[in-house]
């Protein structure tokens, strides 16, 4: 089985525990969830065995009948770290197509979603932000460094992380090859 395909059935073993756990600490039986989500029980017990390719859409309406966040439900159970998901959420009918959940933040007031650029030697020095901010990044292109608390950190095309923005932060740029990311800024 290619990785993708792996990684997908993992996601559907995770999504079958997880609705089945969430629905039985909500006293919840499959017809009466099925009532509440719209989602026929047909459905629900495919899911729950495992055996359906579920969309993202009924994986929606399935959470919030739940009263729980989407990631919940496809996030392998028992993750050290809740904020961190990096599972195959959708594969599309064309070998390579995916969509990959990468991580959670809590959000109270916004979320800002940025693209940057370093060039080489180039570097960005940023102060702290308020108590509880969080950033996400994502490099798409060379190898970024963050430096937090005097460490230094580096991430590949590829990589992601996670972090509390609280605190004094740097990015630089230490290749010879322009640096991409995306960077989101959880407030």
């Amino acid at each position: 089985m290619p990785k993708e395909n792996s990684q997908r059935a993992s996601v559907l073993q995770h999504v079958s525990q997880n609705v089945r756990r969430l629905r039985l600490l909500a006293q919840l039986s499959q017809s009466a969830l099925s009532d509440l989500s719209g989602v026929s029980r047909r459905m629900l017990v495919a899911i729950e065995a495992g055996e359906k390719n579920v969309s993202l859409s009924t994986l929606d309406r399935v959470a919030e009948a739940l009263n729980v966040a989407f990631s919940d439900l496809i996030q392998a159970p028992g993750s050290p770290d809740p904020s961190r998901i990096n599972e195959v959420a959708w594969t599309g009918a064309i070998a390579g197509s995916k969509a990959v959940l990468l991580a959670k933040a809590s959000a109270t007031r916004e979320v800002e979603l940025w693209e940057w650029r370093l060039e080489p030697g180039e570097a960005y020095f940023s102060e702290a932000d308020a108590e509880g901010w969080s950033e996400q990044l994502y490099v798409f292109e060379g190898c970024l460094t963050l430096i937090i608390n005097d460490q230094a950190l580096r991430f590949n095309a590829g990589e992601f992380y996670m972090y509390a923005s609280n605190q004094p932060h740097v990015y630089r740029n230490e290749s010879d090859c322009v640096v991409r990311f995306v960077r989101n800024v959880v407030i």
